[in-house]
């Protein structure tokens, strides 16, 4: 998958994204000074998987404007974030000389950044990616390749996602869609939205902030739908070691749907009269030692 992009879909993605980041940042308060001060973006789902990273390399793939990445530097990691957009990254990287926290921020396809990486003998002891990733993924087999191939013997990926069942209701709880398979490419003309500001709050632990309102994408992007059984069978398909599979009936910060009640920590969960369900899941997967 890493290469050119006959299409422009990963061209036009990245369009989309850089569109918005502003109007993300804009909500976000002072994240800087909140990260300074030892605050931390991360929920416990993805530290309780990724353990102790004291020492440890990290590579965090798609870390949009660096909250996350700065947070786990701030565990003791050496990261490196990496992402498509040339605006988060910028972002990012602002983020992380105002917060005095250091990480390194690349620009760049995860695949082409995987393929390089990988050429150039790059490993980390652990691969992570969180919130909203794998529907920018058009190949799955491809993606979990990439990253048994820059992870250590005995490192881990640790997967953090919005459950592809939670995909099905329309935004009042009613089904709407067949359940996400195949990588089923979806357009989305008006692109990438304002999720920050939608979440009320949810996505900004540093306080939310009015900033940019009516934000309105001029630039469309793709997204692709894939289940659940398909992203754990891409990654054991590669000889990662499935060790962990949560599924989780609350979605962490974001409003997906109408009514949901806020539960402490940010957590989002359905309204009384809907039954619970999985809105995340969370996935570790390990590479043998053996592979030394």
């Amino acid at each position: 998958m890493s290469g050119p992009d006959p299409d422009g879909m990963r061209d036009q993605n990245r369009r989309s994204w850089n569109a918005v980041v502003g109007a993300h940042d804009s909500h976000r308060g002072d994240l800087a000074g909140f990260l300074e001060a030892g605050g931390s973006t991360l929920f416990p789902e993805e530290l309780r998987l990724l353990g102790d990273l004291s020492g440890k390399t990290v590579a965090h793939l798609q870390c949009n404007s660096g909250g996350d990445s700065l947070s786990l530097a701030r565990r003791g990691a050496e990261v490196t974030g990496v992402d498509l957009s040339d605006g988060a990254v910028r972002s990012a990287r602002r983020l992380s000389e105002g917060s005095g926290i250091p990480a390194r921020f690349v620009r760049a396809d995860v695949y082409d950044w995987l393929a390089e990486t990988a050429k150039d003998g790059g490993r980390f002891d652990a691969v992570f990616a969180s919130y909203g990733v794998v529907c920018w993924l058009p190949d799955l087999a491809s993606w979990a390749g990439g990253i048994a191939c820059v992870l250590v013997p005995g490192g881990r990926f640790v997967l953090v996602d919005f459950h592809p069942a939670a995909e099905v209701l329309d935004e009042d709880w009613n089904p709407a869609r067949d359940y996400p398979s195949g990588g089923e490419r979806l357009l989305l003309q008006e692109g990438v939205g304002d999720y920050v500001a939608a979440s009320g709050g949810g996505l900004t632990p540093a306080g939310f902030a009015r900033g940019v309102g009516g934000f309105e994408n001029p630039e469309p992007c793709h997204l692709f739908r894939w289940g659940l059984g398909e992203v754990v069978t891409a990654l054991a398909g590669v000889k990662l070691e499935i060790t962990a599979l949560e599924e989780y009936p609350h979605s962490n910060g974001e409003r997906h749907f109408a009514r949901m009640r806020e539960l402490p920590g940010r957590r989002m969960v359905p309204p009384e009269d809907v039954p619970a369900l999985p809105l995340m899941y969370g996935v570790r997967a390990e590479k043998s030692v053996a592979e030394a």
